[in-house]
């Protein structure tokens, strides 16, 4: 059973992730995450003593696991490697677009913030993209790559849906992460096919 403390500090978590989102991590005070997460303002230090930077840690790694579940979800359901990557590039298409571009992956944005400023923040981005290529390399060796490929290909499969995402949010359109869709799925069809060939 989760204790009450546990779902105050996942909401706090939650909270400081939709305010990253929306309003990037240096333009999240502490302030505004409390009001937003409706919790007393000692529970922040009882539970993140380093305070802002222990929340923002925090908060990326709930986002590692919502798009980690996003990735298995989508190879469960998926019949091939290639239609797995356009159902989660389409996923985070609907994200993008339904919250009028606001939204995105909260990961780049800690990264491109504070990726030069802490170490430790920036540690917490490297596990999060870490863990989407070792989970997206996984499927694709379980649909015949080899674990080499696998990996090189992953980590382009991670960079190009992070930079459409990014691309998609500045031109107010889905069409960047439509195109990448494209690409990826050609990529992957291309690479499985090798693979079952060798």
């Amino acid at each position: 059973m989760t204790s009450k403390g546990d779902l105050t500090k996942a909401r706090l978590a939650e909270s400081m992730l939709e305010l990253i989102q929306t309003s990037g991590f240096s333009g999240t005070g502490l302030n505004a995450m409390i009001e937003h997460a409706a919790a007393p303002k000692g529970s922040v230090y009882f539970h993140f003593p380093d305070g802002k930077e222990g929340l923002g840690v925090a908060a990326v790694e709930l986002a590692a696991k919502q798009f980690e579940t996003l990735i298995a979800e989508a190879a469960e359901s998926a019949g091939s490697a290639a239609e797995a990557a356009r159902a989660v590039i389409a996923a985070l298409s609907a994200i993008v677009s339904g919250s009028d571009f606001r939204l995105g992956c909260p990961v780049s944005v800690v990264t491109l913030e504070m990726g030069a400023e802490s170490e430790r923040l920036r540690n917490a981005c490297v596990a999060a993209f870490e863990s989407w290529i070792a989970a997206t390399a996984a499927f694709l060796e379980a649909n015949g790559v080899d674990a080499e490929e696998a990996r090189s290909l992953a980590t382009v499969i991670v960079s190009t849906i992070e930079g459409a995402a990014i691309v998609s949010r500045a031109m107010r359109s889905v069409q960047p992460l439509a195109s990448a869709a494209d690409v990826v799925a050609t990529l992957i069809e291309q690479r499985c096919g090798a693979g079952e060939a060798r």
